[in-house]
């Protein structure tokens, strides 16, 4: 079964993640040099407030740090209001940075995890799909990034966000693109949201003109797909 089929519209999406792909190609040192300005406004938002409440920390890419977008607007900070409205007090932290792939997680996650957290919702690997780094350095990557969470937060819930991609490095590479979070998830006993984008990537109007990164609208569904499999983890957490 090919599970690019799956998502609505999926030839718009991958035409423009084939377009997001030759720019990155062709704009590497731009995008790197971005990434970098970048990278202090995010790492600074990861400063918890000094308060008692439990924290969930949102680690990934321009979805998690809601590319074109208010930071309100994220699906971070959206996941965030239906955790307060159902009366989970949890502090939001949003660590996404544009253009992050899992080897800059690896990176940069000592540093954000300064401070321990209650939950840890991974949103990496799109880049790397795009760029088709191997894919064992990526499930290495993600494997480090959990390690070091197991490490400076032994008591974090994880959750890991499954992200499928196009087929322009040929089928195979796209599907066991997309086993790596089914298996990393099942390995580290941690929860899975089996495909971040569900019932947005590849619909016109759930996404901006780069036809890849959520609108204002999209990220409420974004939002709802997280909710789903966060919420068990926040009940358990209460209990």
């Amino acid at each position: 079964m090919n599970l690019l089929k799956t998502i609505p519209n999926y030839k718009v999406w991958i035409a423009g993640l084939s377009l997001l792909a030759s720019l990155v190609g062709c704009n590497s040192k731009t995008e790197t040099s971005q990434t970098q300005e970048e990278k202090p406004a995010a790492a600074d938002s990861t400063k918890p407030a000094e308060s008692q409440k439990k924290t969930i920390l949102f680690f990934g890419n321009s979805l998690t740090a809601g590319y074109g977008l208010d930071p309100a607007e994220a699906f971070p900070a959206l996941v965030g209001e239906k955790a307060k409205a159902a009366g989970y007090d949890y502090q939001v932290i949003n660590a996404g940075v544009s253009g992050e792939t899992t080897a800059g997680g690896k990176s940069r996650i000592s540093w954000v995890l300064r401070k321990p957290v209650d939950v840890f919702v991974l949103e990496l690997g799109a880049n790397d799909g795009l760029r088709g780094i191997p894919l064992a350095d990526s499930r290495k990557n993600l494997q480090a990034i959990i390690d070091t969470v197991r490490l400076k937060s032994p008591q974090a819930q994880i959750v890991i966000a499954g992200m499928r991609i196009p087929p322009n490095l040929g089928p195979d590479y796209g599907e066991q693109f997309y086993r790596i979070f089914t298996e990393i998830s099942a390995k580290n006993k941690a929860a899975l949201i089996p495909f971040l984008l569900e019932n947005v990537g590849g619909i016109r109007k759930l996404n901006q003109s780069d036809g890849i990164h959520p609108t204002a609208e999209g990220h409420k569904i974004v939002a709802e797909n997280v909710w789903k499999v966060l919420e068990p983890v926040l009940q358990k957490q209460s209990l």
